[in-house]
């Protein structure tokens, strides 16, 4: 052994008896047990991450921070490493805390804090740095879409670690959708895909993708697109009176729907233009009746049309006969009459035509028709009832056996001549009474 190193070893030993004659004074209490505390810490990309280190004991021994790479950020209160992001928090002889402002993801690792006690204490907490994802974006949406299509909407955000999740709503209510995530360094690109197969429902409907990830503490970030669809036009027409009648006032609405907008529509009876424009007046989707009559039946037509096609809905119109008033009867009918169900046709075409011929007010007329024909019977009937009872009554007053003057005596005569002689009163004028035969 050398100079040099049996030196060394001589100040190694002498280190060693100081240290067990100042522990047998109680001055380095505990000093075999005592370890530095820490604590792992997560921070946002961006935001300020602080870093502490405590011991429970320390004999004016110094604490030292130091980054991933082994290299001092502060030791006690002197700062090591230049850089303007890391700063001193607190510095004493039981703790070190030090900032590192605006964090990135290269921040993110190992920090270790060390104790210069003879050995060395350490001990070390882990920097994990969340990467916040960006504002999502939606692609694949063509506007206008048509009718049919089948489209694929895609949300796409990047930057986010870890991977962030992307959720679908369809005006609030959640659908799913497809998700696929790459990674990109230390971060995650996530995209989203749903399917549509658009029609006429989906005209103004909001499709929303939004994003949730433990970054976005507050408000999550999301993408809205509205669809805009294009559809042919579906025509209904709707009526203002069940039962028209004679004098009254009807109003038909054309209600159409299509995108683009089916306007103006167009209003035929028969087949043909308009008979009474000063009866009938048009505007806009209306057809108005100022004062039906009998000349009004017929069957009307709406039409409406845009690029992608054309739709038109039919109504049939009957007008009946004003009520008339009859005066109130002084006594209540033993039973009520239930409504005639006749009464309350009406016609309503939906889209295209109306199926059939058949009159839909037919059969109110039909039921008129049949009460008069009844009327009639029952008073041909009481007529006739009347008659038989008048010549019944006739007959029988007049009922009995009845003898002329020539006819008396007669009875027992062999022949007429002797009962023309014999009759009572006719003696003396037998002669006068015979009748010759050539």
């Amino acid at each position: 052994m050398n100079l040099k190193s049996h030196l060394i070893f001589t100040l190694y030993t002498i280190y060693g008896i100081l240290l067990k004659v100042m522990a047998s004074k109680g001055k380095v209490r505990g000093i075999s047990g005592q370890y530095p505390l820490v604590q792992n810490v997560t921070v946002t990309e961006g935001g300020t991450a602080n870093l502490t280190c405590r011991v429970e004991y320390n004999d004016n021994t110094s604490l030292q921070w130091s980054n991933p790479a082994q290299q001092t950020l502060f030791f006690g209160d002197k700062k090591a490493l230049r850089d303007n992001r890391i700063e001193l928090v607190r510095a004493s002889w039981s703790e070190l805390t030090i900032s590192i402002s605006d964090v990135t993801l290269s921040d993110e690792g190992m920090y270790t804090c060390s104790l210069f006690t003879m050995p060395v204490r350490t001990a070390k907490a882990y920097l994990t740095v969340l990467g916040v994802p960006e504002k999502p974006e939606i692609d694949g949406l063509t506007k206008p879409a048509m009718e049919g299509d089948h489209i694929t909407l895609t949300c796409i955000t990047q930057g986010s670690k870890p991977a962030a999740d992307l959720r679908w709503f369809r005006n609030e209510k959640e659908v799913k959708g497809a998700k696929e995530v790459n990674a990109s360094g230390k971060t995650f690109t996530v995209r989203s895909s749903l399917q549509l197969h658009v029609d006429r429902n989906d005209d103004g409907v909001a499709y929303t993708c939004r994003v949730d990830h433990v970054a976005l503490t507050q408000t999550p970030q999301q993408a809205t697109e509205v669809l805009e669809v294009h559809y042919a036009p579906r025509v209904e027409i709707i009526h203002s009176l069940a039962v028209p009648q004679e004098g009254q006032y009807l109003k038909l609405e054309c209600v159409s729907k299509g995108n683009p907008s089916p306007d103006p529509v167009m209003w035929t009876k028969d087949g043909g233009e308009l008979p009474d424009l000063d009866r009938m007046i048009v505007e806009g989707r209306e057809l108005t009746f100022t004062s039906l009559n009998k000349t009004d039946n017929g069957t009307y037509r709406c039409e409406a049309s845009n690029h992608l096609g054309t739709s038109s809905a039919e109504y049939v119109l009957y007008v009946y006969d004003a009520p008339t008033t009859l005066p109130p009867s002084t006594t209540p009918p033993l039973h009520p009459i239930p409504p005639d169900p006749t009464a309350l046709l009406g016609t309503h075409a939906s889209d295209r035509r109306v199926t059939g011929n058949r009159d839909p007010n037919a059969l109110g007329q039909h039921g008129t028709d049949h009460a008069l024909i009844g009327g009639v019977v029952a008073v041909v009937v009481f007529v006739t009832l009347c008659l038989i009872i008048v010549l019944g009554r006739y007959l029988a007053r007049h009922k009995g056996t009845y003898l002329t003057n020539e006819a008396k005596g007669a009875d027992d005569a062999p022949d007429a001549d002797t009962a023309i002689i014999n009759a009572e009163g006719n003696h003396a004028h037998a002669e006068e009474k015979k009748e010759y035969f050539i």
